[in-house]
Formats: C-alpha cells, structure tokens, sequence
C-alpha cells in the first residue's frame, strides 16, 4: 500500500469510528475529494520531536485535536505507570494558544481515569514554571499546551519526567511505544471532570504556586541589594508578552527586584490565541518588536525585552551607538548574560572551581570563549533545551559540577536549578538587572557587547530556513541532507572545509541526530539540521573576523554559497 492509499484508508477510518464526534465527521467529510489535504491530514501520525508533539489544529493524524492530545495522553499514562511510581501524579500547564485550556484538561481527565493525579493550573502559565512545578510537587511526570513561538494554527503537547526535563531520547522512545499501543480512540480511558475532582484525582494549582515560582525566580538575582537601593528605579524597561503567558511572572519577578519603571505594551498585553498584533509572536524576530519599539521611543526606554506565548523564550532590544533600538541576537544576549554572571560571580568571591556552562553545537562559540576565560567549562548539546536539562540533573546527582548558565542560540536561556527548561521570566530578570548595573557605570549593554567582541574577537551568526511542508517537503529535506552527506564540500567561499561533524553516528557521547556541521579552516561553521517541531530545514552559520564589517562581508559570503546549493536542492 502506497502512503497516499494508507492515508486515504485511515481518512476512512476516522470517518467511521463510533469513538469520533460529528462535529470533527463533518470536517473531514467537507474534504472529501481532496486527495492532497486528505493525505497531509493523515500521513503519518505526529510524531515527538525537539519540542514534543506539535501541529497544526484540525482533524486527521497529522494534526493536533482532543484525539491525537487523548491518544498522547493514555500512551503518557501508560509510561507514568511503568515507573513504579507509590502515587503517580502529573503536572499540567497551558499557554494562551486557541484550544489550549481544552486540550490541558482533556489530558488531566485521561490520566484521572487511568489513575493517575492530575495537577491542573486553571488558566495559562508559563513552560518553565511547569518544569519548576513539577520537580516542587515531586510529580511523577508533566505536560504542556503549547506550540511555543509558532504561528496561530499550531499547538502541541510537551512531556516532562520527574525532573522537570523534556522527555529525552530514550523516554522518549518509551512513551512512543506506549502511544503506538493505542491503535484506537476506544481505548483512550476518560471520566468527567466531576467524578476526577470528587476523586481526589483533578487537583488545581493556583496562586501558591505562583508566589513560590516567583519568589524562586527572584532569588537568582545576582544583585538583589544593589537593585533595591535605587538602582532598579532608573532603568527604564518596555516588556511585551505577546498575547502570551509571561504577562504577570515577568511583572511579578522584575517588580520583586526593584525594576519599577517598567512599561507594558497595552495592545499586546492580554492573552490572545490569534496574536492578532504580531505576524508571528516569536522574539527572534523584529516585525514583534514593532509595537515595543514605537513605546520605547516614548518612554526613552534603556531596554525592551519580549516573551514568546508560553514564556521560556526571551527576546532583548536595546539601544545602539546612534541611539537606534537594535534586536539582539540569541547568542549576543546569551554572550552578554554569561559574562554578567561570570564576572558577578566572581567579584563577589562566589565562581565555583567547578563550575559549568551549557550550550548547544548550534550555538555561537563566542559564549563559551567568555566562560572559558573565567576559567569555567563549556559543555555542548545537541539542539533543544531537554539536553541541557538532562546534563544539569546529572550534575546534581553527581556533583561533579556546579552548573552556572545554560542557553541555546534559539533564545532560550536559564540560571538557577529550580527548573529543567529555559526561562524566559529569569532571562528577563538577569538581562535587565545587566542593564542596570552597566548603566549604573555609564554604559549600554550595546557598549557592553562592543567590549566584548573587543576582547573575544566579533562573533556573527545567521540562521536560514526553508519550509518544505507534506509528505514532499519531508522527502525533500531528507534528500538534502543525505547529499551534503554523501557530497560533502572541499571548500565553501574559497575557504577549505576543514572536516564534517556527522551526529547521526552519535558523536561525543551525544544521542545520534540528523545534523550535519562543517568546520572551516578560518574557524567559521555551517550546520544543516531538519527541525524536529516544524516543517523545515535549518542552517546555522558562524564566523569570527576582526571587526563588523569583516565578519558582516564573510557571513554574508558563506550563507550565500551554501543556500544557493541548498535552494537548488529544494
């Protein structure tokens, strides 16, 4: 049977299972004679990737809806119960996502029925204070409604273990095996809400947990005392939430710490599944920062910082030498926040002998250049926070390091231990106490950046993609990456290619992965790497030059050879 025959079969079969609605019936049955939006809904099933589940809402396999969110969540449960856990338990959290609050209860009235307590928060909440939730109430496992910073149609489905961390590799190749278990809807377990909260078995979370979240978060300040003696009140910082759930931890953390001069941006301020002010509301982007930047230039702001709908990603804005608001990078915000925490750690006598700095094989190297100054260790990864959760369980359980930072170029950054996900209420925490204390010696944090590529040399990175969607696009991407691998290039940019990191063999200890980097005589990089969360192919370039306008000419060189194969491949 041909893929399109079998997702045409299993088109039918939804169409006739007594276990679907009639409102979901009669979507598929206003496709029929659709045969390429039928066989997108239903090619595959969707599968975990970096992010977890995530997809497009509607009905069929390959998209998120109440069946494939039940089908994850009774396979979930199945895994919960193998591990042996006295009274297992799983915490649940939800961002401002069209569906999300429908598809977290769905998910807490499955567990309720296989037995398992569900931990419900009422209404939306942060990825991180999930993680940091699930590892205070010592649950047994968690989830999140989310589809971070992607478009309006998507959503998702992340799974935590018991230590707050996204299901890794191997846990996640169980709960996999468990979901495939479920071949039909029938077998999905529920009950009503009624019967779970009589029960004891729907339990929900509230402001308790968001005071300790927060007070937590707080404490990682590095400069509490300074902050609250003044210093806090003269920076002044323009936050916009996107429409998602960083709206009050943000607020709560940075008022906790002095920040009072902080401006929200009205229009973007309460939660909105549409996002309706924003392109996409993702903080790596400038198109979100448009309506920041126009409140910025009002209050004369020193800093903008954005947060992504479920909050663990956190984009920064700050002003240049001509007095422009200018988005920093991933990795010039992550660069910037290890120095500060390096260097406050050590003035204040508190850098450990053994500390540590996380980072992922995509992410610049000019971070862990900065740590390795301090004399700190740097540590890589391969690509999604979960692996930078899973070396800092590690290192608690072993003691063999302290961990100090960890971030990924994507904007995903965390200090502290109290979670197992990048942060983006203590990014916004640590990048605004930054500002502070430097403007307190008369500097920008652009002035700071400047000072660092004095010292560390001007790292520059860029980031290209293409979306290549449906059983083509997914043909295509893997066509891609197996020539690049069967034909790797000599030289790029008349630069020699010096040698191919190929992780699908599992390098350095790490779990094998479809990613492909080449390293370049001049220490530059490129890497290839499907997306695990969205239809896309992704390249990463790196360089190093002596100035800007050195390291601007040999990026924009490399990225273009490079694409221009990639571009005739797609």
């Amino acid at each position: 049977m041909t893929v399109n025959e079998a997702a045409l079969a299993k088109y039918e079969e939804w169409k006739n299972d007594p276990s679907i609605d009639e409102t979901t019936k009669e979507e598929l049955r206003g496709i029929a004679g659709n045969e390429n939006e039928i066989v997108d809904r239903f090619y595959r099933d969707l599968e975990f990737g970096t992010g977890g589940l995530r997809g497009v809402m509607g009905a069929g396999t390959n998209r998120l809806n109440a069946y494939t969110v039940g089908k994850a969540t009774q396979g979930l449960a199945d895994w919960v119960l193998s591990q042996g856990a006295d009274s297992p338990s799983v915490v649940i959290a939800h961002d401002s996502r069209n569906n999300s609050p429908e598809f977290a209860l769905d998910a807490a009235l499955v567990l309720a029925a296989n037995g398992i307590k569900a931990y419900l928060f009422p209404s939306l909440r942060p990825t991180p204070q999930l993680s940091f939730s699930v590892r205070a109430l010592k649950a047994t496992a968690g989830i999140v409604i989310t589809a971070s910073h992607n478009p309006p149609e998507y959503n998702g489905y992340k799974a935590y273990n018991k230590d707050g961390c996204q299901l890794v590799p191997h846990e996640a190749e169980q709960a996999i095996a468990k979901i495939q278990q479920v071949t039909s809807f029938g077998q999905v377990r529920t009950i009503s809400r009624e019967k779970a909260e009589e029960g004891g078995l729907l339990q929900w979370l509230g402001q308790a947990e968001d005071e300790q979240f927060i007070d937590t978060v707080a404490s990682c300040s590095l400069n509490a005392e300074l902050l609250k003696s003044g210093l806090g009140e003269r920076v002044s910082v323009v936050f916009t939430p996107l429409h998602g759930s960083g709206n009050l931890p943000v607020r709560g953390v940075l008022a906790k710490a002095g920040f009072s001069n902080v401006h929200i941006v009205a229009e973007q301020e309460q939660p909105d599944g549409y996002f309706s002010t924003v392109k996409s509301p993702n903080p790596e982007e400038r198109e979100a920062f448009t309506k920041a930047i126009e409140l910025a230039k009002q209050v004369d702001a020193d800093i903008i910082i954005g947060t992504d709908p479920d909050a663990d990603r956190m984009g920064a804005v700050v002003k240049n030498n001509q007095g422009e608001y200018v988005v920093l990078s991933g990795n010039q915000s992550g660069a910037i926040m290890v120095y500060y925490t390096l260097s406050q750690l050590k003035e204040k006598g508190k850098l450990p002998a053994n500390g540590i700095v996380v980072k992922t094989i995509v992410t610049s190297e000019m971070g862990a250049d900065i740590a390795k100054s301090f004399g700190v260790d740097v540590v890589n990864t391969l690509t999604g926070f979960k692996y930078i959760g899973e070396k800092m369980t590690q290192y608690e359980a072993t003691g063999e390091n302290t961990f100090l930072f960890g971030y990924e170029e994507s904007y995903g950054y965390l200090t502290g231990t109290y979670a197992r996900d990048k942060d983006a209420v203590v990014a916004s925490l640590l990048i605004c106490e930054a500002a502070a204390y430097y403007k307190n010696q008369g500097k920008t944090l652009y002035d700071v950046l400047l000072e660092l590529y004095a010292q560390y040399g001007t790292y520059l990175e860029g980031l290209q993609s293409r979306t290549l969607k449906g059983l083509d696009g997914v043909q295509k991407i893997g066509a891609i990456m197996e020539d690049w691998r069967i034909n790797p290039p000599v030289e790029i940019a008349g630069i020699k290619v010096n040698s191919v990191l190929d992780y699908s063999v599992g390098l350095n200890g790490l779990p094998p992965e479809n990613v492909l980097k080449y390293m370049l005589a001049d220490g530059s990089w490129f890497c290839l790497r499907p997306s695990g969360t969205e239809p896309k192919i992704k390249v990463y370039f790196a360089v190093r030059g002596q100035s800007q306008q050195d390291a601007s000419s040999a990026l924009e060189q490399l990225t273009a050879v490079v694409m221009n194969r990639v571009d005739q491949q797609a």
